[in-house]
């Protein structure tokens, strides 16, 4: 299923603020060098992140996921003076490109690369967070939100992304794979969390956006 229709997508690129030139030269590296590159946020997912982040205007940004670093340095642009944000992947094969592109970056001062374990690595910073994104592997989703509900300040944001899996999510539960029965079983979850409220936008292939009351 793709959704919405690819000529939506189209207009409304047109009508969105563009990319900045380092993104932009991040977004062709990645499709034309790194395996799957569809993982990339992009230019849409991208400016709604960067507008997220100024709303939110965090000191502490967690990232679980950070594939080529493209959402990172989106959502680095609302850190306040003293921010810092925090991102983790277990991909150790994309660590030279990530670091490269962060020190191009006029944040780069703000941002921290962890490479290794995401249950581990968040479990060792003592932090608090006021935005968290989740872009990781789709199983343990749920895991994540558990370890950050409780380290979130008030008002603070949690966004998961690809909580619609390109569809699969509108299969019957005994028909759903792993990975799609996680992010169901994730949706559900923060749905019926009383210490968030929760929008799911139907934008790219899902970001479920749940504020910490």
């Amino acid at each position: 299923m793709e959704f919405p229709d690819p000529s939506i997508n189209v207009y409304a690129e047109q009508f969105t603020s563009e990319e900045p030139a380092l993104l932009a030269e991040l977004n062709r590296e990645t499709w034309s060098k790194v395996i799957m590159p569809r993982m990339l946020s992009g230019h849409i997912q991208g400016r709604m992140l960067s507008s997220l982040s100024k709303m939110a205007k965090p000191t502490r940004i967690l990232e679980i996921g950070t594939y080529t670093g493209y959402s990172a340095l989106c959502m680095a642009e609302g850190l306040l003076e003293d921010g810092v944000l925090h991102t983790i992947d277990i991909n150790e094969e994309l660590e030279s490109m990530i670091r490269r592109y962060f020190s191009k970056s006029e944040y780069s001062d703000k941002l921290n690369l962890h490479i290794g374990n995401a249950v581990e690595k968040i479990e060792e910073l003592k932090e608090s967070w006021d935005l968290v994104f989740i872009d990781a592997d789709k199983e343990n989703y749920s895991n994540y939100f558990d370890l950050v509900i409780n380290k979130m300040n008030k008002g603070g944001l949690i966004i998961a992304d690809n909580v619609l899996w390109s569809g699969k999510i509108l299969s019957p539960e005994d028909k759903m794979d792993k990975e799609t029965l996680a992010l169901h079983n994730y949706n559900r979850k923060v749905q019926e969390d009383s210490r968030v409220e929760n929008v799911l936008y139907p934008i790219r292939d899902g970001l479920m956006i749940a504020i910490v009351k």
